[in-house]
């Protein structure tokens, strides 16, 4: 049956108000309300947080020695950004967020989470990727991202995509970006913009990520995940997930994957898609990094830290967040509500 135009824009403003919850909080949210100036008290912070745990990650981190940040505890501080900081990512010395409500992207040093500049893109921002010399930002109402050169913010040029991209996932050469209304993902030289290829994918592909070889993209109404060749986009497979999985990772042999309404986070392993494990996160997962010991999951009610050996959760925060980055001593997530980063 063919489905109008005006059917697939009211279909995914359903899937929109879902997938981005700083919306769907502004109408009546159960995340906690900021305090007047829009960022939560910093001791309502503490009072909440469950006492240190000693992070085991730190024996394999010299860089968590050095900087005091051997235990799990809310030692968060919070910086401003724009409004409603959505997707973030690190670019080797700094914090990018996507600012999706002003139509900016902010840059934070990440060693003191100083502002060192607000820079303009198009329309709606969601999601940051760096490349090793730019930042990929995109525009969700403009079917384009910008790429802006890391080390001053200049706008090197906007690029078609598909229909409202999302997050998107660096190869090492290229920018994959999900299109997800098209159920399709588009490859991107990053070193021109040229496109070098649309693709099929599932239902409503909303995030990105690469394993090395592979990338890898979550299907959020088709509860499944995409596997693609990275060197052509030919799909190697199709996983059965849990419920509208949203962010993924890669810890080195596995996927992570969110799964915002069944509630939970599977682990499969990437060789061939594999279910090794499913762990619950109670209140809707939304963003997934890995620190090189433990996974971090971003959601509505919830910060988590789970032990990636075995998924069982050793610390949580109870405070919404949603993109998450890992800086390689520290991870940073975008708190919607209270247009700032957090860094832990």
């Amino acid at each position: 049956m063919k489905r109008s135009k005006g059917g697939v824009c009211l279909l995914f403003v359903m899937v929109l108000w879902c997938v981005l919850p700083g919306l769907a909080q502004q109408a009546g949210s159960k995340v906690a309300q900021p305090v007047p100036g829009g960022l939560p008290a910093p001791t309502a912070l503490l009072a909440q947080a469950q006492p240190p745990t000693v992070d085991a990650g730190a024996r394999l981190n010299p860089e968590k020695i050095a900087l005091l940040h051997w235990y799990l505890a809310n030692t968060s501080t919070l910086f401003r950004v724009g409004s409603q900081p959505y997707g973030i990512c690190f670019d080797g010395a700094n914090i990018w967020s996507a600012n999706f409500a002003d139509n900016t992207v902010t840059k934070v040093r990440a060693s003191d989470g100083a502002v060192l500049g607000t820079f303009a893109v198009g329309h709606q921002p969601y999601g940051v990727t760096f490349d090793g010399a730019n930042v990929w930002v995109s525009n969700t109402l403009d079917n384009t991202v910008t790429k802006l050169r890391a080390s001053d913010g200049k706008n090197l040029g906007n690029f078609l995509v598909g229909s409202f991209p999302s997050w998107m996932a660096f190869d090492g050469q290229n920018i994959w970006v999900t299109n997800a209304p098209d159920n399709t993902v588009t490859k991107l030289r990053a070193s021109d913009g040229k496109s070098l290829g649309t693709f099929s994918v599932g239902n409503n592909p909303v995030a990105a990520a690469f394993d090395g070889t592979n990338i890898w993209v979550t299907n959020y109404l088709g509860n499944t995940v995409t596997k693609l060749r990275a060197s052509d986009g030919t799909v190697l497979g199709t996983f059965a997930g849990g419920q509208a999985p949203l962010g993924i990772a890669f810890d080195g042999l596995n996927m992570w994957v969110a799964n915002r309404s069944s509630r939970t986070v599977s682990k499969l392993r990437a060789s061939d898609g594999a279910v090794l494990a499913t762990y619950t996160a109670a209140d809707g997962p939304y963003g997934v990094a890995f620190d090189g010991h433990y996974i971090w999951l971003s959601g509505d009610l919830y910060t988590r830290v789970l032990r990636a050996t075995d998924g069982i959760e050793v610390w949580a925060l109870k405070i919404g967040t949603v993109g998450v980055a890992f800086d390689v001593a520290g991870i940073w997530m975008a708190d919607t509500n209270g247009n700032a980063v957090l860094k832990f």
